[in-house]
Order: C-alpha cells, then sequence, then structure tokens
C-alpha cells in the first residue's frame, strides 16, 4: 500500500508548484504519445495543469483528473475552459475504453500500482498508450547532484528506469527514452522549486530552516553558481510507455 499523505501536501501550495515547477518538452510528450494525434487523453494525477496545458498545446482533448481539491482549482485558474476531474488512479471516473492514451506527469512514483494498472488498462482502449513522464534533474552535474541532497529530492534518475519493470499483464513491454532540456531561475526562483517539493511541505520549520541556510550557502560558494544573476537547471525529462493489450 502506498502511503498518499507526501502527494496530497502539494495542495497547499499549489498556486507556487504552477509556477515554479518545469514544464514538459514537447519532443518527450509526443514521444509518450506513441504517435496519436487527435486523440482522447487521460492526465493523470494532472496537478495543476502543466502536462494538461502541453497535451492541449498539441491539439489533443484532455481530460484531467487530480484528487486533491487544492490541485483542481489551481488547475481551473490556470488552463481556461478546463475542469479536472475529482479522482485517483486507483479509482478513475470515466467509463470502460474512454481514452486513446492515459499520461502521468511526474505522479506514477505515488500510485498503487497494481490497483492502477488495472484501473487504467479498464479506461484505455485497446491498443491505447500508458506513459508516465517525469522531469528529473540532472543530478550527474555536481551542484545538482548538492542541491538534491540539501532538499532531499531523492529521485536519482538512474533508479526509475530499473524501478519499473512493467505495468502488470494488460500491457505489452514498457519502452524507454529520454529527453535533455534546462530551465532559467533566478536565486528566488529556485528557492521557490524547493518549496513545492513534498519534503519541504511536510518538513518541520528545523528543517525547513536547513534547507534554506545551506541552499543558501551553495548559492554563495559553489563555483558554477557564486554571483550569478540566473542558473541554468539542467533535466533529464524520462518517459515509459507501453500499448494496452
Amino acid at each position: 500500500m502506498v502511503d498518499h499523505t507526501p502527494a496530497l501536501s502539494f495542495g497547499a501550495a499549489a498556486s507556487d508548484y504552477d509556477r515554479f515547477r518545469p514544464r514538459y518538452p514537447h519532443a518527450a510528450v509526443r514521444w509518450a504519445l506513441d504517435g496519436l494525434s487527435d486523440a482522447r487523453v487521460v492526465d493523470l494525477a494532472a496537478g495543476t495543469g502543466i502536462l494538461t496545458r502541453a497535451l492541449l498545446a498539441l491539439g489533443h482533448e484532455v481530460v484531467p483528473v487530480e484528487p486533491d481539491p487544492g490541485m483542481r482549482a489551481q488547475l481551473a485558474a490556470s488552463t481556461p475552459g478546463t475542469t479536472a476531474l475529482a479522482g485517483s488512479a486507483e479509482a478513475v471516473p470515466l467509463p470502460d475504453g474512454a481514452a486513446d492514451a492515459v499520461l502521468a506527469g511526474t505522479a506514477y512514483h505515488w500510485f498503487d500500482r497494481e490497483p492502477a494498472h488495472a484501473e487504467i488498462a479498464r479506461v484505455l482502449r485497446p491498443g491505447g498508450t500508458f506513459a508516465p513522464i517525469w522531469n528529473i534533474r540532472d543530478d550527474r552535474v555536481d551542484w545538482v547532484d548538492d542541491l538534491g541532497r540539501i532538499a532531499h529530492f531523492g529521485d536519482k534518475s538512474a533508479s526509475l528506469f530499473g524501478e519499473y519493470a512493467d505495468f502488470g499483464p494488460a500491457f505489452d513491454a514498457i519502452e524507454v527514452d529520454e529527453f535533455a532540456h534546462r530551465v532559467t531561475l533566478t536565486p528566488d526562483e529556485l528557492f521557490g522549486m524547493v518549496r513545492t517539493r513534498s519534503y519541504w511541505l511536510t518538513a518541520s520549520a528545523e528543517d525547513q530552516q536547513r534547507v534554506q541556510r545551506e541552499l543558501t550557502d551553495l548559492l554563495d560558494t559553489h563555483p558554477a553558481l557564486v554571483g550569478r544573476e540566473t542558473v541554468e537547471l539542467p533535466y533529464r525529462t524520462l518517459v515509459l510507455r507501453a500499448r494496452r493489450r
């Protein structure tokens, strides 16, 4: 059983989450959709709509599904004309075979996988695609690795692909791809991004102060960061996809 408590902490910071979290490269989203065009796509655990907006920009019909009311409210505010359905990966409020694809943006690691796989398979038409996608900071860069240690990001990218071997008996074998991109942030925006992470949102005041202190020290002392008005934060967008049998 997955502990959903950290996942449901984001609603308290929904506005900052939408502002500071990175977007998804369109090339990665296109690959996730496995060549589909004009598709009906479920954005599962849609959050504030960051992936929803990428899908809409590519011309797809999108049905966002999100359990947190604070995140749903922010999605409605930041994505005019779109309303997220209340639901979860384990209980999707849609009929059988309703979707051509189901995507999950930086959320699949929160799912209770066995019931979620069965529910996603139910919602997909035969031959439809399920594709989790993650924006992961490129911790092969030394200061980014330091940032992850300070802020307790806990999502070492090298472990992701090995951890998720399959999506269960209803799906074909998983395919994998990776897309590099960078996000330009001011130091204040870097702090803002850190404050949208589950560790920060559930941490004690003492731990939050420690993160603030150590991140300030990193910005003030690391040779790649000292005196910079902006920093280039490198990301690896990792995508898994598989077709429903």
